[in-house]
């Protein structure tokens, strides 16, 4: 199953200063970044590089294009398919991977290089993916000593390719370099104690040129900063609550739009995969996160956005061999009319508060010793209290003694004969589809939650999952 075990998941050992902050794109709401330059750069030769982690597949999705019209356009994009392109459509001449990139866990890094004046052909576009150079399906000659629309005077777009191409998920780390075509290792560098994992390094230090950028989206009031000069982006439909911690460094939890209930209609996920509509008018249809937990003590957050019929906490894939036919099968949950319920439907026990639209449930897991907390708007249900919990003390827990870390469980909510009515928004500690009035970090600093992490108890991100999983 594709939890977060598969995939350039981030490194757990990257210095997280390096890349602090990405940006939350949501193709519903046309969100981008926009510069046209005053004057031309070196439209023969430039790189451009970015960092992004996508939210849905089978969709056409632009990060980068230079546009000056519909027949003069330069583009980078991911397709329906899921094979990387670059375009230049004056010459209709393109360079597609022969590979797919449909991995909604990971992070990857994607180089542009291009140098028109080399004399070797090949050398003239080159397309790297985490550190490595793509193997190409198509592989066209742009003519020596072209010009391309990157660093001319039109419209250079982060976050789209044309008027409906939008990109869905998360970007970091987005570099122009003008004038020059750079190799990957001037972007990151492999993991010397996992050498398969490759991680970002310091590019403030680079050479960006006259129409160069380096965008850290580090400043929630400015998204479209230029940390490396003074090439700034024009924002659209984009604020500070699309700002996340969810990077290249430390990748967070989402929902997983890959797994679906057999026989099900599919779940809407949105806002990076942090939102879940759930439109089946049947039985039970389950969001499940991406994170496979299976020792150590976790918290995270959901909102009840609109109510329905909803069953939230964990679902074990180990529980009755992973049956996905079954989504009570393997749950262990809180549910809207404030009973608890596990493993099977005929298991329901009065345990604590019915919750409605607007209400924020905290779940604390304790993987090692099977047990689960629930609280409703920062009070922990069935008379329970932090401190008890902090202490290890199961007592007034929903349940404890389950068999969370030999099934592993992931985050899960379910909801029942919904029909589009029932919405939840997780908060896993990398950043919100909905605001947060206070704001509350975890023992090692992760997170921002609505209300307070017990001690001992950690966000759903890589670094942790290192450390404590």
């Amino acid at each position: 199953m594709p939890f977060i075990l598969t995939g350039n998941v981030g490194s757990a050992t990257a210095a997280t200063e390096i890349v602090s902050n990405s940006l939350r794109f949501e193709d519903s709401n046309t969100p981008g970044l926009v510069r046209t330059p005053s004057g031309a750069g070196n439209r023969k030769t430039f790189t451009f590089s970015t960092w992004m982690k996508r939210s849905n597949l089978s969709d056409t999705i632009g990060f980068f294009e230079a546009f000056g019209s519909s027949s003069a356009r330069s583009l980078f994009y991911l397709d329906t398919d899921d094979f990387l392109h670059f375009f230049h459509v004056a010459t209709n001449q393109a360079w597609t991977s022969s590979a797919k990139f449909r991995d909604i866990s990971a992070w990857y890094n994607f180089i542009l290089a291009v140098d028109t004046t080399q004399s070797t052909s090949t050398n003239r576009v080159k397309i790297y993916v985490n550190g490595s150079e793509i193997q190409y399906s198509n592989y066209d000659t742009v003519s020596q000593n072209a010009d391309l629309e990157v660093n001319n005077t039109v419209a250079h777009h982060i976050g789209r390719r044309g008027a409906n191409a939008k990109f869905d998920g998360y970007l970091a780390e987005t570099v122009l370099i003008d004038g020059q075509q750079l190799t990957p290792t001037s972007f990151g560098e492999f993991d010397s104690d996992s050498p398969t994992i490759w991680k970002p390094i310091d590019v403030s230090g680079l050479t960006f040129g006259t129409n160069g950028f380096y965008l850290d989206y580090e400043d929630s009031s400015a998204l479209g900063n230029d940390a490396g000069g003074s090439n700034n982006f024009t924002v659209n439909n984009l604020t500070a609550i699309d700002q996340s911690t969810d990077t290249c460094v430390n990748n967070f939890c989402t929902w997983n739009p890959l797994i679906i209930r057999t026989g099900r209609t599919a779940v809407t996920f949105s806002e990076g995969n942090l939102k879940a509509q759930h439109n089946d008018t049947g039985g039970p249809t389950p969001s499940w996160g991406t994170f496979l937990l299976n020792s150590g003590k976790w918290y995270w957050e959901v909102k009840i956005t609109s109510a329905g019929i909803i069953y939230c906490g964990v679902w074990q894939p180990g529980y009755n061999n992973g049956d996905v036919s079954d989504a009570l099968d393997g749950i262990v949950v809180y549910r809207t009319d404030g009973n608890k319920q596990a493993e099977t439907a005929a298991t329901t026990t009065s345990y604590g508060n019915s919750f409605t639209t607007g209400d924020i449930l905290g779940i604390a897991v304790d993987v090692d010793t099977g047990t689960i907390w629930f609280s409703k708007n920062g009070t922990w249900q069935n008379s329970a209290t932090q401190s008890e919990i902090e202490a290890g003390t199961t007592t007034n827990s929903a349940y404890t003694g389950k068999s969370f870390a030999t099934n592993g469980i992931v985050p899960s909510v379910s909801a029942y004969q919904h029909n589009g009515n029932a919405i939840v928004e997780a908060n896993f500690g990398g950043g919100t589809s909905f605001s947060i009035s206070s704001g509350n970090a975890d023992g090692n600093g992760y997170g921002n939650f609505e209300y307070a992490v017990p001690s001992g108890y950690y966000a759903l991100n890589t670094k942790n999952l290192a450390e404590f999983g």
